[in-house]
């Protein structure tokens, strides 16, 4: 699989566009989330986005719930919805019309347009591509067990990331089932759905189904 950064993600797609182009693969762009906000924030124009709170700075058609917390540096969209009990730890970018629901948790991310990660998500040092969506209940996993470098493994392939810290990468229209959790160093390629209740590891080509229990993944038909 061509997990390269263009081949996982319409760069058009994000404010992030450009930063990313930096590098060959997405994961290697997470170290500097956090500075990348902070030089971002101070340009965007103040006829549309407010700064609410030092480095957060929040688009004047997005919708925050006074529940939700903003931690710094964030970027809150065009027309993005972050709903009640929100907790957005800081160095997160959500794009436009983005949904952040109830209870959802983000920290280190890069959140396309249109992502929809809306009841009880937790996404951490990850990077979620244009239209992609969390099934209620679906988590990223973002440190092993063993607390060693992250790999992401494709068939007998292992990528080192150097990364203590990286919870998944979705490619554009990825589709990811309820109650499900991906592993450190998942990544998935663009139209690619997860049955819920997944347990998943490595990398899901792109068109494809990762089916419940046994892993079991299967090209998308039509």
């Amino acid at each position: 699989m061509d997990m390269r950064t263009e081949h996982l993600l319409d760069l058009s797609h994000s404010l992030a566009g450009e930063y990313l182009a930096r590098f060959q693969y997405p994961w290697e762009a997470l170290d500097g989330v956090k500075d990348f906000l902070l030089a971002l924030g101070p340009t965007l124009p103040a006829e549309e986005y407010e700064e609410r709170a030092p480095q957060v700075w929040v688009h004047k058609t997005a919708a925050v719930f006074p529940s939700a917390y903003l931690g710094a540096p964030c970027i809150i969209g065009p027309g993005a919805e972050v709903r009640h009990c929100a907790f957005i730890r800081g160095a997160a970018l959500v794009g436009a019309a983005c949904v952040v629901g109830n209870s959802v948790e983000l920290k280190n991310v890069i959140l396309f347009d249109h992502v929809q990660v809306p009841h009880y998500n937790y996404v951490g040092d990850s990077i979620l591509g244009y239209f992609s969506h969390m099934g209620a209940g679906s988590i990223t996993s973002n440190v092993k067990s063993d607390k060693t470098p992250v790999v992401v493994r494709d068939g007998d392939t292992r990528l080192e990331t150097g990364r203590k810290k990286f919870g998944a990468i979705l490619g554009d229209y990825v589709e990811v089932g309820c109650n499900s959790v991906l592993n450190p160093g998942t990544v998935i390629g663009r139209h690619s759905s997860i049955y819920p209740t997944s347990c998943v590891r490595g990398a899901v080509p792109p068109n494809s189904i990762w089916k419940t229990a046994t892993g079991t993944v299967v090209p998308r038909e039509g």
